[in-house]
C-alpha cells in the first residue's frame, strides 16, 4: 500500500516548499493526453528519446525543487538521468495551467525551470486555446513559438516537430 500511495503522489517541492495540488480536471487530461500522443508519436518515429508523462518526479535538487510536468522529454543521449525518478534536467517540458495554477506554472514553475536550464518549456493555457514554447536563451527564457486559438506551434528541442494546436484543443 505504502508503494501504491507513493506511485500516486501529486506532491511537489517548490523552492523548499511541500505542495499538493489537487488531480486534473477532465479537460487538462483531455488536452494533456492529445499533446502527448502528438509528441510521442514523432520523438518515436524519430528515435530521439522519450516522452513521459505525468505523475512522474523531476528531482532537481533533493528536498528543494521537485517538480511533476504534465509532460516531458528526455533525448537519446540523455536517457541516464531517468532512474526510478527523473533525476536532473529534462531536455523539454510542459506545463497544462489549471485553474489556481496560472502563476505557478506562469511565473514559480518558469522561474524554476530557467534556473536548471531546462532547454525548452512549453506552457499550454486551455482557456485561450493558446501554446507558447520558450526556449533558453543567454540562460534566460526567450519565447520561440506561439500560437492561439488556431496555428501550429514548432519545437527547437525536438527538432521538426510541429504541433497545429487545433488538434489538441478540439
Amino acid at each position: 500500500m505504502e508503494t501504491l500511495e507513493r506511485d500516486l503522489d501529486l506532491t511537489e517541492i517548490v523552492n523548499g516548499e511541500e505542495v499538493v495540488g489537487p488531480s486534473p480536471f477532465g479537460m487538462h487530461q483531455g488536452i494533456s493526453g492529445k499533446l502527448y500522443l502528438k509528441i510521442a508519436a514523432f520523438v518515436l518515429m524519430k528515435d530521439l528519446g522519450q516522452v513521459y508523462y505525468s505523475p512522474l518526479d523531476v528531482i532537481f535538487e533533493e528536498s528543494l525543487n521537485r517538480l511533476q510536468p504534465d509532460i516531458l522529454f528526455i533525448r537519446k543521449e540523455n536517457m541516464a538521468i531517468f532512474q526510478d525518478w527523473v533525476r536532473g534536467v529534462p531536455d523539454m517540458v510542459c506545463e497544462i495551467v489549471s485553474r489556481g495554477t496560472f502563476i505557478r506554472d506562469t511565473a514559480t514553475k518558469k522561474e524554476i525551470y530557467e534556473k536548471y536550464k531546462v532547454p525548452e518549456y512549453w506552457i499550454v493555457i486551455p482557456e485561450f486555446k493558446a501554446v507558447e514554447v520558450l526556449t533558453i536563451e543567454n540562460d534566460r527564457y526567450e519565447r520561440y513559438s506561439i500560437a492561439e486559438i488556431e496555428g501550429v506551434v514548432t519545437s527547437k528541442v525536438i527538432e521538426g516537430l510541429q504541433v497545429n494546436i487545433k488538434d489538441i484543443f478540439d
